[in-house]
């Protein structure tokens, strides 16, 4: 398929988006009429000959329309733009689709991903991201589903949107998954939608999806949990009510959301939820009998609670097993969930992502020990599944902290990590292959010389091997909207990070933190930092999308025996 092409307007004439498509080419378009009285209205052509048409009379929100292409040849798409609004057009043909993608043939500027070229973090084609949803492997492929909202950086009504890959680094987007109900769909009001969940993989083939909706102010329930399946893993099927209502007599919160299911030692299916009460964060458990997971949810009890940040709402929990097969007794978990509204009183850091190891027989879990998943913060929404290689996650590069209702914001996911115990803690490393995303060394000698060293585009890593672990080391960065360093002292190893005007700034540290060799990664957008092999890892996201342009070393003589600097890209 070719890329778009969109003409010049004529002065009170139509709009055209031109390409050239193949015959059996299924277009989505989002639409909207921009008056109440008349229609909104897209047109297709190919070749000069009429190929259908589709039509909307909201004049409040962007609603899905569906075209079938019997030809192919060049295909004009054209409306009025006094009656009509395009915010999203894609074409993709259904057999291929999962090899070839979308081709994204229009959206709007208020809704255009940002420029980052040579950017290698994952971020949708159009729109605003947030949680990462039924990440897992199906059909041979890795699949990420995602918070999404098509029409604009800003938060909205949610949808899923949907990648696919072969090695976690290199996604190929596929048509949104998951829209909001029809009565949600037709507005714009940022309601509510289809909230966070999971995906499980159907026998034979597809996957059952799990999702809370959520509508604002719908009494008794704003959140339920829904289930739907999807057999050829682009288009979902309708869905089926399954815990129309929170667990009784526990004085919950009308929060209750973000189904997690996964397979239990038992050999049973369960499915997390996160929710709070009057003390703090509660993750309640499920169980079902039925072999497909489709039906027969049962209430299990309280699985785990979190009260050290008062009264905060347990969210996006996920469960894993670490070091060996789910339905060994000895195998340890890992238990983690984000805290909305939590503070740190120590650092100021809002909205703390918890990890709590233990084990697991399918009704009960037991503490060994808890940590935090990422002391920058902005891993936030985290979720993990078992690979052919071990447990790995992903997470929402960003925080609630950040998000403006008056600013629109674009955001990515952070790089993939492994999971594994090693020596008494929970370590979080990138996966293996994001080595491969070496393009050329840019520096050898000139950090460990003293010398401020140019980082091209920004899209870098930074590799330190220290003399002897907890040797003093600063990293200072030069960039454009904010002071941003990575510093190893007595008290820890830390993030210290300012933007101008800002009343004040938290302390994003790993206290008491020694490690002896870190890897910074630099992306436009983001820092992320991971201390001897993931014991200790650091995110946070740098406002803008212009990449950090230079750096420089400062440590005593022989603190730091080597630094290496690599280009990184896709």
């Amino acid at each position: 398929m070719t890329s778009q092409a969109m003409s010049p307007s004529v002065e009170g004439g139509p709009e055209t988006i031109s390409a050239v498509l193949p015959a059996g080419s299924t277009i989505h378009a989002w639409i909207k009429a921009l008056h109440g009285g008349a229609p909104g209205k897209l047109t297709a052509h190919v070749d000069g000959d009429p190929a259908g048409a589709v039509e909307t009379s909201n004049p409040h929100e962007f609603e899905f329309r569906l075209l079938a292409l019997e030809s192919g040849g060049e295909t004009a798409f054209s409306y009025d733009p006094v009656t009509t609004e395009v915010s999203v057009l894609y074409a993709f043909r259904q057999s291929r689709v999962l090899e070839e993608g979308v081709q994204l043939l229009h959206v709007r500027p208020s809704n255009a991903a940002p420029q980052t070229a040579g950017s290698y973090h994952f971020r949708p084609p159009f729109g605003w991201m947030n949680d990462p949803n039924g990440f897992g492997r199906f059909g041979g492929r890795l699949h990420l589903f995602y918070q999404h909202y098509p029409h604009s950086l800003r938060w909205n009504n949610m949808h899923w949107g949907h990648a696919v890959s072969d090695d976690y680094l290199h996604w190929t987007h596929l048509p949104i998954f998951l829209p909001p109900s029809h009565e949600l769909a037709a507005r714009a009001d940022g309601r509510g939608g289809a909230f966070s969940g999971s995906a499980v993989p159907l026998d034979g083939a597809g996957i059952r999806i799990f999702f809370t909706e959520h509508m604002k102010d719908r009494q008794p329930e704003e959140q339920v949990q829904f289930t739907a399946t999807s057999r050829d893993l682009v288009k979902v099927e309708a869905a089926s009510l399954i815990l129309p209502a929170r667990p009784a007599g526990l004085d919950l919160t009308t929060d209750f959301r973000d189904p997690y299911v996964f397979m239990g030692p038992d050999g049973k299916w369960k499915m997390l939820l996160g929710t709070r009460d009057r003390e703090g964060g509660v993750i309640l458990l499920y169980e079902t009998d039925d072999p497909a997971a489709a039906t027969g949810w049962t209430f299990l009890g309280m699985l785990h609670r979190e009260n050290r940040f008062g009264m905060t709402a347990a969210e996006c929990p996920c469960l894993a097993p670490l070091d060996g097969p789910a339905n060994d007794p000895s195998t340890r978990w890992a238990l983690i969930f984000g805290l909305l509204t939590s503070r740190d009183p120590a650092t100021g850091r809002r909205n703390m992502t918890i990890a709590t190891v233990g084990r697991f027989d399918g009704r009960s879990f037991s503490v060994e020990f808890e940590q935090e998943l990422d002391f920058g913060t902005d891993a936030y929404a985290f979720q993990a599944f078992v690979d052919d290689d071990g447990p790995v996650g992903i997470a929402w590069l960003a925080n609630w902290t950040d998000v403006s209702k008056e600013i629109d914001m674009a955001t990515a996911m952070t790089l993939p990590r492994r999971l594994a115990l090693h020596e008494g803690a929970l370590i979080t490393p990138p996966i293996a292959g994001v080595k491969s995303l070496r393009q050329r060394r840019l520096d050898a000698h000139g950090l460990v010389d003293g010398r401020t060293v140019d980082l091209a585009n920004g899209s870098v890593e930074i590799a330190l091997a220290l003399k002897e672990p907890g040797n003093a080391f600063r990293l200072t960065f030069e960039h454009p909207e904010a002071a941003v360093e990575v510093l190893l002292n007595d008290d820890g190893l830390s993030i210290p990070f300012s933007v101008a005007n800002a009343k004040t700034s938290p302390r994003y540290i790993a206290a008491g933190a020694r490690p002896s060799t870190i890897r910074v990664f630099l992306d436009a957008g983001s820092i992320e930092v991971f201390a001897d092999n993931g014991r200790w890892t650091g995110t946070k996201r740098l406002p803008g999308f212009t990449g950090v342009s230079s750096v420089r070393l400062t440590a005593l003589e022989g603190n730091v025996l080597a630094a290496e600097i690599w280009q990184l890209g896709l």
